[in-house]
């Protein structure tokens, strides 16, 4: 059943056995142990309740005390790194389940959610069950996750620095909530740069708080749907066998459509229509904002040090996590769209100066290429103008040639003509 997944230990029992067994189990296994505690000791029974696939659930007053992650493995296979993050968000909140979704249990999660016994979405099943892209998947289930069943998501790389009681500001009340979320990218001084403007204004979405069935995350998966079919639609291929680049994910899954999703959701649900939602409600924020019913961090609370956005770093009294990094190795696997002088532009870290260089190398190379062409125009053009003058020229000679030869014709026949009553003449005399 679904409610033992990230638990192969089974159940809590376990913990009073652990001493006993101290010096004969593996220190990987000693380590990972108190996350597999706190990922069996609070579970209850997953109940479905009047939730269906054409239903919408009552949201919640208060977010379901639950953190969630994904990775390849489960806990007790754990690399040190991952331990070290992962305990971090158990430590900080003993009062909170704890599961990790994994690549061998991930599928038979969404079956149970939104299968025929959950949500009733054979698409979503089979649509998640087709793709093999794992970053697309992992930005999916993280989505399905807080569709499903709320809480707190965290990527495996993310250490929690305080505990989740210091999330929400004792100026808001928890009911009037239904989503937290940080700002990660802050840099609207590039949103006209070809290249970063798309991704110069975001939310993150390493992190996040979400009670279960908000519209917005359905919305999501099903845009990610829509977007990634017509992907393979246009590349003439199946599901699996998409190719994507560092961008595509970026906007298609990532943080861009998060932001995007959240951003038409806000403005689905504000208050007063003359609100005008868009990033300069968000831009510079000093201190956090409800708007439509989700609460916006500043960037230090979940970017914090990241070099620009003025994020900060992580000894601010507003940084709530730590991103690591570790485990975002997936643009190897898509690559970045390479600059043709700079290379990657990304490398920037949204520098001006960086971009600067960056864009003087560009207009260069548009300047040396405009020049290459115009001059391959003009060779072109050069040649086609003698082509069409030898083209000419001959046409002239064969109609002069041709002229010739009808008159040098016209003489010849004359010359016939004249012969001729000379040779009646002379046949006359000798019969005569």
């Amino acid at each position: 059943m679904i409610a033992k997944l990230g638990s192969p230990l089974g159940t809590p029992s376990l913990a009073a056995t652990t001493a006993q067994f101290r010096n004969r189990l593996p220190t990987q296994f000693r380590r990972a142990l108190p996350i597999y505690i706190a990922a069996t000791s609070g579970r209850v029974p997953l109940g479905r309740g009047a939730v269906s696939g054409s239903s919408v659930a009552k949201v919640r007053s208060e977010f379901p005390r639950k953190i969630w992650q994904t990775w390849k493995v489960n806990p007790l296979k754990f690399e040190d790194r991952d331990l070290n993050t992962a305990r971090s968000w158990v430590a900080k909140n003993p009062d909170y389940r704890y599961e990790v979704l994994t690549d061998d249990n991930d599928l038979r999660y969404v079956e149970y959610h939104f299968g025929p016994d959950g949500f009733n979405r054979p698409d979503i099943v089979n649509f998640y069950r087709d793709v093999k892209a794992a970053i697309v998947k992992a930005d999916l289930l993280r989505y399905m996750i807080m569709y499903a069943e709320g809480g707190v998501y965290a990527d495996i790389d993310v250490e929690a620095l305080k505990p989740l009681s210091k999330f929400i500001p004792e100026r808001y009340a928890e009911k009037d909530i239904d989503m937290v979320i940080g700002v990660e990218i802050d840099e609207p001084d590039w949103k006209d740069h070809p290249i970063l403007g798309p991704k110069s204004r975001s939310f993150c979405q390493w992190t996040f708080v979400c009670k279960p069935q908000l519209p917005v995350m359905m919305r999501l998966i099903e845009k990610i749907m829509s977007w990634l079919n017509g992907v393979a639609k246009e590349q003439g291929v199946s599901l699996s066998e998409v190719d994507l680049d560092f961008d595509q994910i970026i906007s298609g899954t990532g943080p861009s459509a998060f932001t995007e999703a959240i951003l038409i959701e806000m403005d689905l649900q504000k208050e007063d229509p003359r609100t005008k939602i868009d990033w300069d409600l968000f831009h510079d924020l000093d201190e956090s904002k409800v708007v439509s019913r989700v609460l916006i961090l500043t960037v230090e609370a979940f970017a914090a040090g990241q070099g620009h956005s003025h994020s900060g770093n992580h000894e601010a009294r507003a940084a709530l996590v730590k991103h690591h990094y570790h485990a975002s190795n997936w643009p190897s696997r898509h690559p970045r769209y390479s600059h043709p002088a700079y290379g990657e532009v990304e490398r920037c870290n949204w520098e001006p100066e960086c971009k600067k260089k960056a864009e003087e190398e560009k207009k260069k190379k548009q300047k040396e290429a405009s020049e290459k062409k115009k001059k391959e125009e003009e060779e072109a053009s050069r040649k086609k103008k003698e082509e069409e003058e030898a083209a000419a020229r001959k046409k002239k000679e064969t109609e002069e040639a041709a002229k010739e030869k009808e008159k040098e014709k016209e003489v010849s026949d004359k010359g016939e003509e004249a012969a001729e009553p000379k040779q009646q003449e002379k046949k006359s005399g000798w019969f005569s």
